[in-house]
């Protein structure tokens, strides 16, 4: 596989500030997905920074061969992600290196895949692509910058959020596909003027081998922690300023004295700090903190909670969808959800019975649940078979390599029908 120069097979080109061996959702996603399609023939390129989500002084090599996926790393500044200044330098500065490289790595006929890290990534990759007369393919992980005028302390003028709108719903009208993660995803983007015709539903996924259900009991990470006999409740992935966790601190006070239940919070994020401190202020001593897993380590560190939680705020139904759903079902347990009783999430749990709902700042309704799912183990095992299930009808990674690879070697032209899933109650 060459690098610059024209090739008789058109390469697939993807464009994300993070890819492997980052272990954030959006790049595991992305590395599953270019191994499984180059394992196809296919020739694959990424185009990524040299940082790591939990490292911005990271300096991975420029270029890398990777299972069969050439890796193409642009310099950046390396500021992170604790200061929103910082940050938006760190997009700055990727939009431009890797604009210029794109530039240099496309050819007519390559089709360039945007995902939405940086936010708005697609509107540069839509100049790029008419430019080179290639093909553009978005990827809609999160909506932007709808989701950071719900987020920001500060959000944009109006009229910068609506020209920004504007600017991404024109390099969806040009792009051959754009492909989002739900339905409640889909339905936005049709209000908001784009052909469905144009609009693929393929949801995130989660590796059905590497993570299959395992008896807490069997948890090394379970054990390390001295955790035999408790009922663990289980946090695992980012929480960010999408996520709640106020219903969550506020149950935990109503069950401090309930010594046999206890909240594991695995991972990082905007928001884990200030879950800290929420934690410490109230002197709660029944919640265990712990920094990202390995992700060969993610089976164990699953299996050693007995229910697991996911949350998102109701006003980002439609925005986001936490991908840590998908882990949770390959794991084979129950899910309680904080947000929205019609949202996505709440929508899937509600079609296949495989977990709770409950609203936000309904404390006491979390705390009945995680009562109700201690008390019941034949409940709980029932849920996780169901979840498990689901994962496997539904939500395997083999089925989402399929749809994609529908998409993108069969010339696109019409095909998000091609590359649909089945339309379920749920949506």
């Amino acid at each position: 596989m060459t690098d610059d120069s024209p090739s008789s097979a058109r390469k697939l080109v993807f464009i994300n500030r993070f890819f492997d061996p980052d272990e954030s959702a959006t790049s595991q996603l992305l590395t599953d997905l270019t191994r499984g399609l180059a394992a196809g023939a296919l020739p694959v390129h990424v185009l990524c920074s040299r940082q790591l989500y939990t490292n911005p002084k990271a300096n991975l090599p420029p270029r890398e061969d990777l299972h069969g996926v050439r890796i193409h790393r642009v310099p950046t500044t390396r500021y992170g992600r604790m200061g929103l200044i910082g940050r938006f330098v760190d997009y700055a500065s990727f939009y431009v290196s890797a604009g210029w490289r794109l530039l240099r790595l496309v050819k007519s006929g390559d089709v360039v895949i945007s995902k939405t890290d940086p936010p708005l990534i697609s509107i540069p990759a839509a100049f790029c692509a008419r430019l080179k007369r290639a093909t553009l393919v978005n990827w809609q992980q999160d909506v932007f910058p709808e989701v950071a005028a719900h987020l920001a302390a500060t959000p944009l003028p109006r009229w910068l959020d609506e020209m920004l709108r504007n600017l991404r719903d024109w390099s969806m009208r040009g792009a051959a596909a754009n492909v989002v993660i739900s339905h409640r995803m889909l339905e936005y983007f049709e209000r908001r003027g784009i052909p469905r015709s144009r609009l693929c539903v393929i949801e995130n996924w989660a590796d059905a081998e590497a993570i299959t259900p395992k008896p807490a009991e069997a948890s090394a990470l379970r054990a390390q922690l001295e955790l035999a006999g408790k009922f663990v409740v289980c946090y695992s992935g980012n929480l960010g300023r999408a996520h709640e966790f106020d219903t969550l601190v506020a149950a935990a006070q109503l069950l401090r004295s309930e010594t046999s239940i206890v909240f594991l919070i695995i991972g990082g994020g905007a928001k884990m700090e200030s879950l800290r401190a929420a934690v410490a202020a109230r002197g709660l001593d029944n919640f265990r903190f712990l920094p990202y897993q390995p992700r060969a380590a993610l089976e164990d560190s699953l299996a050693a909670g007995d229910v697991h939680l996911a949350s998102l705020l109701p006003a980002l139904e439609g925005l986001i969808l936490p991908s840590k759903l998908y882990g949770i079902l390959a794991a084979g347990r129950p899910l309680i959800f904080i947000g929205d009783s019609d949202g996505d999430i709440a929508r899937i749990i509600s079609e296949a019975q495989c977990g709770v709902t409950v609203t936000v700042q309904d404390a006491a309704a979390l705390a009945a649940a995680i009562r109700r799912l201690r008390s019941d183990p034949a409940m709980r095992a029932a849920m996780g078979v169901r979840a498990r299930d689901l994962l496997l009808d539904r939500y395997a990674m083999r089925k989402a390599v399929e749809r994609w690879c529908a998409l993108l070697a069969l010339g696109l032209g019409d095909r998000c029908a091609a590359a649909q899933p089945a339309e379920h109650s749920s949506s």
